[in-house]
């Protein structure tokens, strides 16, 4: 990738981020969240009636040891088996109690020795796919499916210190929340309609978490590959 730009969006500005803070329960655990796509940083950075910033960044990836979930290497089921780790999420069902267990058998994948992370973010409504499909909800085409129709952005998150010495500081925007806001709530509802469209149909020949806990469908087949 060699040195690339990432952007931070957020209440304030963040000239020198430090190893070691940050939420435990984001998406991939703790770590400084960061994405290559201004716009969506801009979205990032807002909440309702505050404006943000969005702090531009440059790093050198050439040393760091990345994992990207977003190449073909990997497919959905091993964001998902994160998601599922870091994300705190109510277990309501034996189902999803198995399907978690399942995932995290056959899909997790130990990040401690990456530096960074590429992969998809997910906000609480894409997260909804998430609980949907372990719950036996939706299939594994519908989730993959409503997760490329609600448009989720990618980010890209530091995990080591050595990362967070490659980062340089390069600027900061200020950010309207009366355009950004609006922008997020707009991706948010999008994200939203696609899920309730994927609950209304049933998807007869899908591959469905009770199907994969019974035994019926197996890690390496094509079907889920």
């Amino acid at each position: 990738m060699g040195k690339i730009i990432i952007f931070h969006g957020s209440e304030d500005i963040r000239e020198k981020p430090a190893y070691g803070l940050g939420k435990k329960y984001n998406d991939y655990g703790q770590g400084f969240y960061c994405t290559q796509d201004i716009e969506l940083a801009k979205e990032w950075s807002c909440t309702e009636g505050a404006d943000g910033y969005v702090s531009e960044y440059e790093i050198d990836t050439d040393s760091l040891n990345i994992l990207n979930l977003s190449s073909g290497e990997y497919n959905i089921l091993y964001w998902l088996s994160l998601l599922l780790k870091y994300r705190r999420i109510r277990i309501s069902t034996p189902v999803m109690r198995r399907g978690i267990q399942w995932l995290e058998k056959n899909y997790l994948l130990d990040i401690s020795g990456y530096d960074a992370i590429v992969g998809y973010r997910a906000d609480d409504s894409y997260f909804s796919f998430a609980r949907a499909f372990v719950n036996n909800e939706i299939s594994l085409e519908q989730v993959s499916y409503a997760m490329r129709l609600g448009r989720l952005g990618e980010q890209f998150v530091l995990k080591s210190p050595k990362a967070f010495y490659m980062l340089h500081f390069l600027s900061y925007y200020r950010i309207s929340h009366s355009e950004y806001y609006f922008k997020r709530k707009t991706r948010d509802e999008e994200a939203r309609a696609a899920y309730r469209e994927q609950l209304e149909k049933e998807d007869i020949n899908g591959i469905y978490m009770r199907d994969i806990i019974r035994g019926e469908v197996h890690a390496d087949e094509t079907r889920i590959q």
